[in-house]
């Protein structure tokens, strides 16, 4: 019963995150987002106290179960340890901990939190890992089969879906995110919780407190016949069978061991509970356990389109260029560059989110994988604040449309020696005519002259960074008109 509720309970997280990252509509975030937001490490650093609280709790009462049931990249292990059981059974054995790995990259991820190293962060974060696994490989993916269907729909002059621009965001992530999966995979397949065991940060932070949970697996030495099952078939390598032992530092209660005892030898329950029990002659019920493992699991988680190609068909259009910005952009409600620097874990879910395609994974070294903002296929609409509402970390703070409009992120620069109205070849105003906080005007270049070629005049104090003029302004490759970031946020 114990190992049916986990697979239940931990195939429902599994997939409605993995749906979360693949949606590109905007509608499932309104029902999926507090799965992102009951992630342990976002819990952290988003300061969300109730779920912190909650997530010590289930550890301390049922042991590391947060890492069977609640964290994607765990999940994803078991599917990938699963495939490989297939292949060969009973492939597991006994291992002492790696205490020296295991601790030092904790220290390392710490580290990094303190020095405001995003790279060591995004690398080491398991919520993260899955994230751009999902954003940089399987999402493009999803988006193809809907193109697929798009064009089988039109066919039929039906318009249930409709098409959307596949590129890639970043090659440096992508490279990242399909090294991350094959790594993954090698050491789920052959090893089981590898990485659970020896790198992931939150799994050693968690494993302090499953030492001391309420609820274990035990050995009943008077039943055991040391046939050593259980041990083959523990992807932890933490049941010592000849000792009948168990490493609950390392053990992610996922029942596996439970299952593959043919002499009832495990058990999952207080040890001196049970002894009580015994001595009373009465049994525990194991349905009720596994009852109150589903209640505490639902509870913990309780806490918690407009794409359009312009050019017809009859033009090649050059491909923009993103500028080389002297302070890089970032989204309304992060509020600097300092406060997502030391929130985000590069998860990805806001780039995967992002329904003008403004967002994209920074390649950074200080700040990798982290959202940036350019304008290159669209920018960032006033009306907007998905982005927001999905940052399970605080990173980019939960913003409505009034308050987005008076957010200053940056402000644009003129490059008139590449503008087409100053050098009077053309007059455009495109960015004039298209901004929408009415900061830029055209003037003539020659105040004494109306009648001498327009330029673009930005009024900084009005101007909130929103990048409509970068992105409507017709100079190939290169913008005649950009926006600067700024480092502290402000309202205008």
């Amino acid at each position: 019963m114990l190992r049916k509720i986990r697979i239940i309970l931990g195939s429902v997280m599994f997939i409605g995150l993995t749906l979360l990252f693949l949606d590109f509509t905007g509608t499932l975030h309104h029902y999926l987002g507090w799965m992102a937001k009951v992630q342990a490490l976002e819990a952290v650093l988003a300061l969300n106290v109730g779920i912190i609280v909650g997530l010590a709790v289930l550890t301390l009462v049922f042991g590391r179960i947060y890492c069977s049931v609640i964290c994607p990249l765990g999940v994803m292990q078991d599917v990938l340890g699963w495939l490989g059981k297939k292949a060969k059974k009973n492939r597991y054995t006994y291992s002492q901990e790696i205490k020296w790995l295991r601790y030092g990259m904790l220290v390392i991820f710490l580290v990094g939190c303190l020095m405001g190293v995003g790279a060591i962060i995004e690398l080491l974060a398991p919520y993260s890992a899955f994230g751009r696994i999902c954003t940089m490989l399987l999402q493009p993916l999803w988006m193809l089969g809907n193109n697929a269907l798009a064009s089988i729909a039109e066919h039929y002059e039906s318009y249930a879906f409709y098409g959307v621009d596949v590129w890639m965001k970043s090659l440096p992530v992508f490279i990242i995110a399909l090294l991350t999966l094959i790594i993954l995979a090698i050491l789920a397949w052959r090893n089981g919780r590898t990485y659970c065991n020896t790198i992931c940060p939150v799994g050693t932070v968690l494993s302090f407190l499953a030492r001391f949970s309420i609820l274990k697996i035990h050995f009943n030495e008077d039943k055991c016949k040391n046939c050593s099952l259980c041990t083959k078939n523990c992807k932890a390598a933490c049941i010592d069978f000849k000792n009948h032992k168990v490493d609950y530092s390392r053990c992610v209660v996922c029942g596996d061991c439970i299952k593959s005892c043919k002499f009832g030898a495990l058990r999952y329950d207080n040890a001196k509970l049970h002894n009580k029990s015994t001595k009373n002659d009465s049994a525990v019920d194991a349905s009720k356990r596994s009852f109150m493992i589903a209640t505490a699991l639902v509870s913990t988680a309780a806490l918690a389109q407009e794409k359009k190609h312009v050019d017809g068909g009859l033009a090649d259009i050059i491909e923009k260029k993103a500028p080389e910005r002297k302070t890089p952009i970032v989204p309304p409600g992060a509020r600097s560059l300092k406060n997502i620097t030391q929130h985000c874990t590069g998860c990805q879910l806001c780039v995967s989110k992002c329904p003008n395609d403004v967002l994209r994974p920074s390649t950074n070294i200080m700040n990798l994988m982290q959202p940036v903002m350019s304008f290159e296929k669209g920018y960032c609409r006033p009306e907007c604040t998905r982005c927001s509402e999905v940052c399970p970390a605080g990173a980019i703070k939960q913003i409505d449309k009034e308050e987005k409009s008076g957010i200053q992120i940056g402000h644009a620069v003129v490059y008139p020696d590449f503008c087409l109205s100053a050098l009077g070849e053309n007059e455009c105003g495109n960015c004039a005519r298209h901004c929408p906080v009415g900061a830029i005007e055209m003037m003539p270049t020659d105040p004494e002259d109306e009648l001498s070629p327009s330029v673009p005049a930005v009024n900084e104090n009005a101007c909130i960074g929103c990048g409509a003029c970068e992105h409507l302004c017709p100079v190939r490759p290169l913008s005649a008109i950009h926006v600067e970031g700024h480092e502290v946020h402000k309202m205008v």
